[in-house]
């Protein structure tokens, strides 16, 4: 399927997730966090966080939840990594309605480093823009160097710290922000 240089961005194509895509999101979303945190946490944590937010009824909500989208990327018709922005109410934190969240940026190990990432943080920018969002911002785990250097050559700056329950463990995430407006 893919190289092991860059995809071209033209050939990854990004789809709203519907309802009819439940369990497809739900192994995506489960694959590619095994995959980026599994070698840091402990079984029993990664398996309480898969349980309580990755489930099936739990994505089924946060499908549902009119200030939430969810985005697909595939490559060749399959799913390859996925998105998740809240805006208003849904924010995990800041709730502000001049802003936009990107709670999950999330794709195949197996791509990283391929265009894959920058594609759905595009798609992120794109509907923060239409949306007249002043600012977009997001948590990411202070040790999850990759993801950090992946915001700030985008532009995002820390502005706060805040604590990510991955099971019974509390980790400290980096708050990262983009100037729109």
């Amino acid at each position: 399927m893919a190289s092991l240089r860059k995809i071209s961005m033209d050939t990854i194509k990004i789809s709203s997730v519907t309802a009819a895509d439940i369990l497809q999101l739900q192994s995506i979303g489960s694959k590619t966090f095994v995959e980026t945190f599994a070698d840091q946490n402990t079984a029993d944590d990664m398996q309480s966080y898969l349980d309580n937010n990755l489930s099936f009824d739990k994505l089924t909500d946060e499908l549902s939840n009119p200030n939430s989208e969810f985005y697909f990327a595939t490559l060749d018709n399959i799913v390859i990594g996925y998105l998740k922005i809240n805006y208003g109410p849904a924010q995990t934190e800041l709730k502000e309605k001049s802003s936009l969240e990107i709670e999950r940026i999330y794709v195949l190990q197996e791509f990283h480093g391929k265009n894959v990432g920058q594609v759905l943080y595009n798609k992120a920018i794109e509907i923060a823009k239409q949306r007249n969002a002043g600012y977009v911002w997001l948590g990411v785990w202070e040790k999850n160097p990759r993801a950090i250097h992946f915001y700030k050559k985008n532009g995002f700056v820390e502005f706060d710290k805040h604590i990510f329950k991955l099971g019974n463990d509390e980790q400290t995430d980096t708050m990262m922000r983009l100037q729109l407006l």
